[in-house]
């Protein structure tokens, strides 16, 4: 099983860009899909974007299509996730999470999540 762990969090200001790390332990990362998802106080936590395992496909739900790109370096163990035009609703916590099989909204097939980095956007 992969370890994850996210970074890239912090105070922005709307707007503004970030992009975040998740950062994965164990040999066989690259045969990994890569979600990331969001939790805001009080709400349920959502899918924001996934990777396959080569980078080739990505896939985004249309509430943050064309703001958010998901990008892998697998000779770093490392996914990314580019937030642009920073919205003050994008404050949450972000998590990534690891799959074998299709990565994707589906929370119950991902084996491995991040222990989380908080993003918070003021307007």
């Amino acid at each position: 099983q992969v370890q994850l762990v996210e970074s890239g969090g912090g105070w922005m200001q709307a707007g503004g860009s970030l992009r975040l790390s998740c950062a994965a332990s164990g040999r066989t990362f690259s045969s990994y899909g890569i979600g990331w998802f969001r939790q805001a106080p009080g709400k349920e936590r959502e899918f924001v974007g996934s990777i396959n395992w080569s980078g080739h496909n990505t896939y985004y739900p249309d509430s943050v299509k064309g703001r958010f790109t998901v990008s892998r370096d697998n000779a770093k163990n490392t996914v990314f996730l580019q937030i642009n035009s920073l919205k003050p609703e994008d404050t949450a916590v972000y998590y990534c999470a690891a799959t074998t099989v299709a990565a994707g909204p589906l929370e119950s097939v991902y084996e491995s999540w991040g222990q989380g980095t908080q993003v918070t956007v003021s307007s």
